[in-house]
């Protein structure tokens, strides 16, 4: 790796890691503390290594510098070392002096206890997003702004607004416990799920796919997984949905960076391996007796995964957005059925089914329409993809619209 590369990996890698154990130690209340001690580890190692060499081992080098800084904070802050005391586990205090305990054990526990403060349900759905991208993945307020479609401004203020919340409510940080679990991780879970959804279907940065944000709510739901109190059928399922569509993200996107219809893509790009994790989760998920959403979008995206196009695969996956939408309605979920129900029964009866919907206003409604109405009736397929186009915000979404379009103004030529 370049060096020019390797501190912004590093911080993308390690920054969080150490956020986390700080605020473990230190409390929700002093996360700003946190944020300036890492913050300043970094940038003593831009100076240092830019004058004197990248050290044999970058991480350690960066954990032995938080420890120091974290130290002299405290022995130079005296009333918050006072009050850090009185709050502090005994085993991380060794001969009167606060130990930053940089283990890998405790940096799963930290990350663990994090996740479950940022994703509290006294902040809003967006902060909790926002706030798990900013704490649990290190990503910038820029960064932030654009998965939002907003301003660093806006961003900013959102995420200091979420901060505000938690240390007004007073929550102490810790290991959720087993009576906390099921009402806690169903939150947990939702934020975890939105971030990969963010990042799958990504409404910014006019980019159809971001892989940086669906590969960092794997890795926040992995740490679910490593946990026994966390390792749940729910959060397995969600994995195993994770899994499953990031098996397909290298056959999703051309070489201009556009999307790649599921009926077009190359099915020799699909990553086996991931799809063999998968199903690994989605059986491990199966041990349970409750059925919940991830479980039936996880059997779907499953399905999705079988590279054959009969009847029982269609079947399979309408009877699970049957029942996905009697757990939790969505439009995308309905219109998403109404699209598998034309590969069994035909467009003229999905449009049937489709009209009862009137979802005015909604682009995908009127793609939908637009690719039922083909080979039927152009002109009313044409007059519907033109009104998804004028809805449509995402330049991803604009160039697939416009291509069917001219499909079938050529089909109409020929």
């Amino acid at each position: 790796m370049a060096d020019k590369e390797l501190i912004p990996n590093l911080f993308r890698t390690e920054y969080q890691k150490m956020i986390s154990v700080l605020v473990y130690l230190f409390g929700i209340e002093h996360v700003e503390v946190a944020e300036d001690i890492v913050s300043d580890t970094f940038l003593s190692a831009a100076e240092v290594w830019a004058a004197k060499g990248v050290p044999d081992n970058p991480a350690g080098w960066l954990y032995t510098v938080a420890k120091n800084k974290t130290r002299n904070y405290i022995k130079r802050n005296q009333v918050f070392e006072q009050k850090l005391v009185t709050h502090i586990k005994t085993g991380e205090v060794s001969g009167g002096e606060i130990e930053l305990d940089l283990s890998v054990k405790n940096i799963a526990d930290s990350q663990l206890a994090m996740i479950f403060i940022v994703c509290n349900p006294i902040i809003s759905t967006d902060s909790q997003v926002a706030l798990a991208l900013n704490l649990l993945c290190g990503f910038g307020f820029q960064e932030i702004a654009d998965a939002f479609l907003t301003n660093k401004e806006v961003a900013y203020k959102r995420i200091n607004r979420a901060k505000e919340k938690l240390k007004e409510a007073n929550i102490r940080i810790g290991q959720p416990t087993l009576e906390q679990i099921p009402e806690r991780l169903e939150n947990v879970l939702k934020t975890l799920y939105l971030l990969f959804s963010e990042g799958y279907y990504s409404t910014s940065q006019h980019v159809a796919l971001r892989k940086d944000l669906c590969d960092e709510a794997m890795r926040l739901v992995y740490l679910l997984i490593g946990d026994d109190t966390t390792n749940t059928p729910e959060v397995n399922a969600l994995l195993a949905l994770m899994c499953f569509h990031s098996s397909r993200f290298d056959a999703r996107l051309n070489d201009e960076g556009g999307s790649i219809l599921y009926a077009d893509q190359d099915q020799k790009l699909w990553n086996q391996e991931l799809i063999t994790a998968g199903i690994h989760f989605l059986n491990e998920a199966s041990k349970g007796d409750r059925l919940s959403k991830y479980h039936c979008e996880a059997g779907i995206a499953y399905w999705h995964t079988r590279k054959d196009d009969t009847p029982e695969k269609w079947q399979q996956i309408l009877r699970l957005y049957d029942q996905l939408l009697n757990l939790e309605y969505s439009p995308v979920a309905a219109l998403n059925r109404i699209f598998v129900l034309s590969k069994i029964r035909g467009k003229q009866a999905a449009l049937v089914e489709a009209e009862k919907l009137n979802l005015n206003g909604n682009v995908f409604y009127y793609a939908l329409l637009g690719n039922l109405y083909t080979g039927i009736h152009d002109i009313e397929a044409r007059n519907n993809y033109a009104i998804a186009l004028k809805l449509a915000t995402s330049r991803t979404d604009v160039s697939i619209l416009q291509q069917h379009i001219d499909d079938l103004k050529t089909n109409k030529a020929g």
